[in-house]
């Protein structure tokens, strides 16, 4: 299957205005996303996908392959799909332009399933949340599944509940933003209507969720802290510090 990935990125985020750009440990943090999604033995090339002219020249600078999009779009999934639809791929692998933990080896767990299950559209990867600052952070998406390791719902309140137990012995899962649709259901997905827990919470798979179309998640041993905040790229520049992934390139 041709599998190629796309980094949605733009420069009007509410949170943190020209995130994409942000320097970190001397590069822009696009730069890093981009430069470890493209070392995926499982990908046959790397795009990214934005609506600003900003992020196209730096992007170009460092050598990615830039599909400009309408400034429209209020999910990523709607970006990422305008920006293959002149292209044959069959598996779509978004990762977000916030996620510069990105490890290589991520992307090849996220894509693995589609191998052994033709039926499958989209998968998701988790991650145990360790923290309990992230627990309760509306910034962490946190995830539910059912015993199949399906989403049942996400969320950025915290859940499941701690009514009954601390939070050292509940299971709680984050989202990790790297999410392989196969190319049907991400054109599938734009022609779907929004939905309002999409809207209420502000999360792009609970689109699919609504419309009871299965997302499969994965859990991935690497950790990983999206960047939604100026805070959150202080906290990752210093554990990415001593990654071994940063000699690479």
């Amino acid at each position: 299957m041709k599998t190629i990935a796309i980094i949605p990125a733009r420069m009007g985020s509410s949170r943190f205005p020209g995130k994409p750009l942000a320097k970190l440990l001397g590069r822009t943090m696009l730069e890093h996303v981009y430069k470890r999604v493209a070392l995926s033995d499982a990908l046959d090339a790397t795009y990214i996908a934005t609506c600003d002219e900003e992020i196209q020249q730096a992007a170009e600078a460092f050598g990615a392959p830039v599909i400009m999009t309408s400034d429209k779009h209020e999910r990523a999934s709607d970006r990422v799909a305008e920006a293959i639809a002149g292209m044959d791929a069959e598996l779509i692998v978004m990762v977000q332009g916030d996620e510069p933990m990105t490890h290589p080896h991520m992307v090849d767990t996220a894509v693995a399933p589609f191998r052994t299950d033709p039926q499958l559209g989209c998968v998701n990867l988790v991650r145990r949340i360790e923290n309990e600052a992230d627990f309760y952070d509306a910034n962490t998406i946190k995830v539910i599944k059912n015993q199949q390791g399906d989403a049942l719902y996400m969320s950025r309140q915290p859940i499941p509940t701690l009514a009954k137990s601390g939070f050292a012995s509940t299971s709680a899962y984050k989202q990790v933003c790297i999410i392989p649709f196969r190319r049907a259901t991400l054109l599938y997905y734009t022609q779907l209507p929004a939905t309002p827990l999409e809207q209420l919470e502000s999360i792009d798979m609970l689109r699919l969720l609504e419309h009871n179309i299965r997302v499969k998640m994965v859990e991935t041993e690497f950790n990983s802290q999206a960047v939604d905040t100026e805070a959150d790229l202080a906290r990752v520049s210093k554990l990415m510090e001593s990654d071994p992934l940063l000699s690479s390139y």
